[in-house]
């Protein structure tokens, strides 16, 4: 009999750990998701220009700015992630501020867009299967369905957005490389603060759905060469047309 209450107790205290483990996983994952929340709410304030360019952000005013329900702490770790991407200036005993907009910095960020998803593209033409060909061509046709025009209200721009960068990262996922997929994502969201505030003050200018088309006529020929050449000089276009704005409005913020 002892040794039977013995046994019970044992599978009891066995499965009570058991219940402790999950409710510590089940936290922990809460908090992960609250912190990945917050950080893609404070990131796409940034590239949408609601947190302007070069702005100071005082944790205060930025909780009531956003309309965030938290303490001072998960904010300055979000805060803290964004600096690590290159959308927040950390100033030593001074604070936060949102990265300033310049020429040199647009021109160095499609630099480095042009060498990383041009290895990224080639990789994945040498390695991609049907699969991901198919998921480059749905996501062009998809884009190309959507009617962006300088008249189209917000809501339908942002779909036009998400679809645009559904598209671009899609070309470069069949490369199978993490570490670099991860480094274009980051370079595609700074060069995309600076494409939403060109687009929001100045009209299409070319047939970007004509550019979109032709990388993808390249990439599903399997050549490398034409695919990297029309993507970088996709790249170069928007650049040129951004750097002109820039310089054309004085909107260039000081470092």
């Amino acid at each position: 009999m002892f040794a039977v209450s013995r046994v019970i107790g044992s599978e009891a205290f066995a499965v009570n750990e058991m219940l402790m483990e999950e409710s510590l996983h089940a936290q922990e994952d809460s908090t992960t998701t609250h912190a990945t929340s917050l950080v893609k709410r404070l990131r796409m304030a940034i590239m949408t220009g609601e947190l302007a360019p070069g702005s100071k952000l005082r944790l205060d005013a930025l909780r009531e700015k956003l309309g965030l329900t938290i303490s001072r702490s998960p904010l300055r770790e979000a805060l803290s992630r964004l600096g690590a991407e290159g959308l927040v200036l950390i100033e030593d005993n001074r604070g936060y501020r949102v990265i300033p907009v310049s020429e040199e910095n647009l021109q160095e960020i499609a630099k480095l867009r042009v060498h990383s998803e041009s290895l990224a593209l080639r990789e994945a033409i040498a390695k991609g299967d049907q699969a991901w060909l198919d998921g480059v061509c749905q996501a062009e046709a998809a884009l190309r369905e959507i009617k962006r025009s300088d008249q189209a209200v917000a809501g339908r721009q942002e779909v036009w957005e998400h679809a645009h960068r559904d598209f671009h990262l899609k070309l470069l996922e069949g490369c199978d490389m993490p570490l670099l997929l991860n480094h274009c994502n980051t370079l595609h969201d700074l060069n995309d603060r600076y494409r939403r505030m060109f687009l929001a003050k100045n009209p299409f200018d070319r047939d970007v759905n004509g550019e979109h088309a032709a990388i993808v006529a390249a990439t599903k020929e399997r050549n490398a060469d034409l695919a990297c050449a029309l993507l970088a000089q996709h790249i170069q276009r928007t650049t040129q047309n951004i750097c002109r704005s820039l310089v054309a409005q004085n909107l260039q913020t000081p470092g």
